[in-house]
């Protein structure tokens, strides 16, 4: 019987689903084991595209597989899930273009997608497969989104804490409010109400009407409504998030223009946790680059706060409507390097700061008013761009503000390089000292003040003298910076940052200061297919949750889900929702008639905590077990490795920062909050490469399908015309993808697995070529014929013992695959066994406690195959719980010993010999041996060198 995988691998399919073989109990349940560790392996889940899945796509599901399968061997209670990520644009677009509920063409994408990753043999529990769209999934990511409304974070414990404890705390005069609604520790009541009265701008909160204090509490939510600029795409009718968003301004989806306009979203306060994310990182076994990359993003900067006062002589004139003197007194700027304020020489506000009306003289309001229009066209991205690459642009407001450190008036521009999303959306600017403040200054010829120089004890080309052709940024000492209370010049940076700090402190008009980069989450999406948010807004504008026991609120049926698109940037948003039915849009509740949020939540909130939901799927009271939740997550003294959270998640780099940022900060409310058990989601991280593939462009730079092109004298053709080929990553848009449906229907799923596996380590990209499947394929052939005689389908297994070199080599191969397993580095697993197999190939037959072990070895990365060899070998279950393998170390020992020899300076062969060998033996060994001799014939041995227990090197001429 030949090698027929096409059967094998479907009879063991069926095997696995009819009897549940990897289904992973919880405990509790029947056949829990509760001795065992445990071993969560999560794969980030997919998408479901109309396409479905390339060959690229399961490198890492594949490898995630092998874990599973390789630690339920060792004795793990393994959970291995796997589900959809399936709400979003894409989805939703495509349903708008063709004409079809978005729900019948995902459901049907899931279908097709759930059929492919079971035809490549992946060990999932398929029973806790779940969908984001699934109105028992989104009703905890509803639920979820309500604990956040319902929290606030207490900067005292820096946690989370239930709303209600904050009306506690105010209602008591633990705090009162200052006039921008910050709330300030005040001691209680009695104390309060001693007082003659609080501060200038103060006030008590039991003072303070029904409305402020409504206005207030909610100013303090996790999750919080607020009018701010979004990325406004009117054709597509809805917000994008800043990564939906081309560098030219663009989206992403349709290469639609974009638009920055203020619009009234749903905000998460994650920068509420922005210094436990960035220090919580060291919590984690995750790769430096992905941990950098957060902390980037994060962007945690520290610094300095200084007040610039506005120059009275220059402030306009005011009526009664406008501002008073006090509220345009002061410009605050966060720095990183407050050892340069001496050299602030100007000053400039982003075009959307709040002052800017209020500050611009009447001489340049139309100026102002005219570039404040032009920049509001631009994306925070766009500008962002410009910053680093384009010609600046600002100008002039007509106002001074006075540097605090010598009284000198400095002018105060708008430029918009400067934004509202990062520190004040105002920056003190010394251009000698910052690139695009040089830059700036050099196109509007503002002045340059050095302030900062090398040591003087330090000679350098580089050495700023006279009058700078670009900004010094590097580290040095002081120069120029001194007044009649402070000299920092002859300070070396780092003193003269602490030294400024302090005297800006006790002068009252600075103090330090922590910032981040990272903004709050914008939350709010103009979408039809996408999570309801569970929210109520009254008629006077009252928000009211819904009630936990009336969750999900589903999303209704329509007809016409379609967004308002628009060409104009300024027509009003009207979400899909909107023409909801009245049934659905309206709630009366205690005779009042709300409205319900007509925005839905981004594609990420269903992703955020699937992680959590998997491990009790069908939980119908609680999000998650506590039971299981502790179980699965939470570490045993007896696991090798404790980690707490998942054990181990394998995706993309792409996921870095946005899906894991968000993630993080979701489990870190809910741990906040009691409701799970580690402050961590994802113990471990590992990010697997890209499957990398030829694709082709004609002149015209028009792609090409890759199946098309036909190869004629080492060129390419697609339809008679000369193409060029090209390598890039696999997939739809290079149109270079190749269906595994493909490939498991020509070799088999085994031989897939074998090949994505054996391209090189996990973690780097590899190059796809279907010419070389052959090579493993083979591999699998040889393996079946020294197990099976074809002739007549008989065993070839003897009872054995196996001879010593084969078992030794069978106890070095199992080292060799164990620690590869451990090191996810499956390339060298498989090339052991491919040597252990050609070892094999002409015996007469393989003995039993060489067939065994082997067998189990192959196990985990060709499933099916090892399943049917072991079956043929008398056991009637599965080998997938069967122990995993253990070497002898004695046998890892030889009286033999491996030269490789080396003729002339390369390598021909390698010969055996014994330990105790004389330069004599060796000499006498290599000379005979067959596979050197063609390198020595008709040539005269000059030197003979044995080089102890390394290596023969031998001189010819």
């Amino acid at each position: 019987m030949q090698y027929d995988f096409r059967a094998i691998e479907q009879k063991w399919q069926n095997y696995w689903a009819s009897e549940g073989t990897f289904r992973a109990p919880n405990p509790g349940d029947p056949h829990f084991d509760h001795e065992k560790p445990k071993y969560y392996v999560l794969d980030m889940f997919p998408y479901p595209s109309g396409v479905g899945l390339h060959v690229g796509h399961p490198l890492g599901y594949i490898a995630t597989d092998i874990i599973a399968r390789y630690k339920r061997m060792q004795g793990f209670n393994v959970l291995h899930p796997m589900g959809y990520d399936a709400f979003g644009l894409p989805a939703e677009q495509f349903a708008v273009e063709h004409g079809v509920h978005p729900r019948i063409t995902t459901e049907k994408n899931i279908a097709n997608m759930t059929r492919q990753l079971k035809l490549l043999g992946l060990s999932y529990d398929w029973d806790r497969c779940i969908s984001t769209t699934d109105p028992d999934y989104y009703r905890w990511t509803q639920w979820i989104f309500l604990q956040l409304y319902n929290s606030w974070f207490d900067p005292s414990t820096k946690k989370a804490r239930p709303i209600s404890d904050l009306v506690k705390a105010l209602e008591g005069s633990d705090y009162y409010i200052d006039f921008e609604n910050q709330l300030v520790p005040a001691g209680n009541r009695e104390d309060l109400e001693a007082l003659a009265g609080p501060p200038d701008g103060f006030r008590k909160w039991y003072e303070l009407s029904p409305d402020d204090q409504r206005t207030i509490i909610d100013g303090q939510r996790l999750a919080f409504l607020d009018e701010v600029p979004v990325n406004w795409c009117p054709a597509l009718g809805t917000v994008l998030a800043n990564e939906e968003v081309t560098n030219d301004g663009r989206s992403e989806r349709g290469n639609h223009p974009v638009y920055q306009r203020p619009l009234k979203q749903w905000m998460l306060r994650i920068t509420a946790y922005a210094d436990r994310l960035e220090s919580e990182l060291d919590l984690v076994d995750w790769p430096e680059p992905i941990k950098l990359m957060q902390r980037n993003w994060i962007g945690r900067s520290t610094g300095a706060e200084v007040d610039f006062e506005i120059a009275p002589s220059e402030q306009p004139a005011t009526d009664a409507s406008t501002a008073s003197d006090a509220d345009l007194a002061i410009i605050t700027v966060f720095t990183t390097r407050p050892d340069t304020l001496f050299g602030a020489t100007y000053m400039v506000l982003a075009p959307e700061h709040p002052l800017v009306e209020e500050i611009t003289t009447p001489a340049q309001k139309a100026a102002v008013d005219a570039y404040r229009t032009q920049a509001a066209k631009k994306t925070d991205r766009e500008r962002q761009v410009e910053a680093t690459t384009g010609t600046k642009s600002g100008v002039f407001t007509g106002a001074y503000a006075i540097n605090p450190v010598n009284d000198s008036r400095i002018p105060i521009w708008i430029a918009d390089y400067v934004m509202m999303g990062y520190g004040t959306g105002a920056i003190m600017a010394v251009p000698a000292h910052d690139e695009r403040d040089f830059a700036f200054a050099k196109a509007f010829n503002l002045p340059i003040k050095q302030v900062i120089a090398l040591p003087t004890n330090e000679t350098s080309a580089d050495h700023p003298t006279g009058e700078l052709t670009e900004a010094f940024t590097a580290d040095g000492i002081n120069i120029n910076s001194a007044n009649a209370s402070i000299s920092l010049n002859g300070l070396t940076t780092d003193l003269a940052k602490a030294r400024i700090t302090q005297w800006l402190d006790a002068q009252g008009v600075g103090h330090a200061k922590v910032q981040y980069k990272l903004r709050d989450w914008l939350f709010s999406r103009q979408r039809y297919w996408g999570e309801p948010f569970p929210i109520l807004h009254g008629p006077k504008g009252e928000i009211v949750p819904v009630d936990e026991r009336d969750l999900p609120v589903e999303l209704p049926e329509m007809e016409d889900f379609r967004p308002a698109a628009s060409d104009d940037p300024d027509a009003p948003p009207r979400p899909p929702l909107g023409r909801a039915p009245e049934s659905w849009r309206y709630v009366v509740r205690d005779g009042v008639r709300y409205e319900r949020e007509l925005n839905t939540m981004p594609q990420w909130a269903g992703s955020c905590w699937y992680y959590l939901r998997f491990l009790d799927p069908k939980n119908s009271s609680r999000l998650v077990g506590e039971v299981a939740e502790k179980y699965w997550m939470l570490p045993r003294k007896k696991d090798p490795q404790p980690r707490e959270g998942v054990d181990l998640y394998v995706g993309g780099a792409e996921h870095a920062v946005l899906h894991l940022l968000y993630s993080r900060f979701w489990h870190k409310v809910l741990f906040d909050l009691g409701h799970i058990s580690t402050p961590e989601p994802f113990g471990r991280l590992f990010n697997q490469g890209y499957i990398q593939a030829f694709y082709y462009e004609d002149a015209r730079g028009t792609r090409r399908e890759a199946s098309q092109i036909e190869e004629r004298d080492g060129k390419f053709f697609h339809q008679g015309e000369e193409v060029n080929r090209l390598m890039g990553k696999m997939g739809k848009s290079l149109k270079n993808a190749i269906a595994p449906d493909e490939i498991a229907a020509q070799y088999g799923c085994d031989t897939l697995r074998l090949y994505e596996m054996y391209l090189g380590p996990l973690d780097q990209s590899k190059v796809w070529r279907t010419q070389d499947i052959i090579g493993v394929h083979r591999f699998l052939q040889r393996l079946w014929r020294n197990f099976i005689d074809e002739s007549t389908s008989s065993l070839r297994v003897s009872k054995g013992p196996a001879p010593p070199e084969i078992l030794r080599l069978l106890h070095k191969t199992i080292k060799r695959v164990t620690d590869a397993m451990n090191n996810l580095a499956f390339n060298v697993a498989i090339a052991a066994l491919i040597e252990l197999n050609n070892e094999l190939v002409g015996k007469p037959s393989v003995t039993r406690d060489v067939a065994e072990p082997m067998i189990l070895l192959l196990a985990p990365l060709a499933p099916h195959i090892a399943e049917e060899l072991w079956r043929r070998l008398g056991y009637e279950k599965s080998l997938a719980y069967q122990p995993w393998p253990a070497y002898a170390a004695s046998m890892l020992e030889s009286d033999e010993i491996e030269y490789p020899v080396q003729i002339s300076g390369k390598v021909r062969g390698r010969i055996m010999v014994s330990k105790e060998a004389t330069d004599d033996m060796i000499q006498s060994v290599t000379l005979a041996n067959p596979a050197i001799k063609p390198y020595l014939d008709g040539k005269t041995i000059k030197k003979f060198i044995v080089v102890k227990g390394r290596m023969v090197n031998v001189v010819v001429s």
